[in-house]
């Protein structure tokens, strides 16, 4: 049986934590440039693109949503160990570990994304 308990902020953690947001958002910035514009207007033209378009912009959509979801757990996970609280409050000791794991999922889209993009267009 796992004890819940009330541990003192890390600074440590607070530096990792911030130092994987920032990375993370730097990370998203460069995929999205270097990838390029995705513009899909309609849902038959995303029927008649071919395989590699559709990758790309499936990679991109899932690129943004797992930044939507992993930045915000690193920010609230970096924020839990800034400074020392007198009570407990919300445990929030798993934020940083799930967000460090979107962090790796993120680099997986955008990876796909690039790739699929610069094949799309026949670089």
């Amino acid at each position: 049986i796992k004890s819940i308990e009330c541990k003192e902020p890390s600074h440590k953690a607070f530096k990792l934590g911030l130092a994987a947001a920032v990375l993370l958002a730097l990370a998203h910035v460069l995929a999205n440039l270097f990838g390029g514009c995705m513009c899909v207007c309609s849902p038959e033209e995303f029927e008649k693109s071919s395989a590699n378009r559709q990758l790309s912009f499936a990679s991109l959509i899932l690129s943004w949503i797992t930044m939507a979801v992993g930045f915000p757990m690193l920010i609230i996970g970096t924020l839990a160990n800034s400074k020392s609280k007198g009570s407990c409050g919300i445990s929030r000791h798993h934020l940083l570990s799930v967000g460090g794991i979107l962090c790796f999922v993120h680099a997986l889209f955008c990876i796909a994304y690039y790739v699929s993009a610069t094949a799309s267009i026949g670089i």
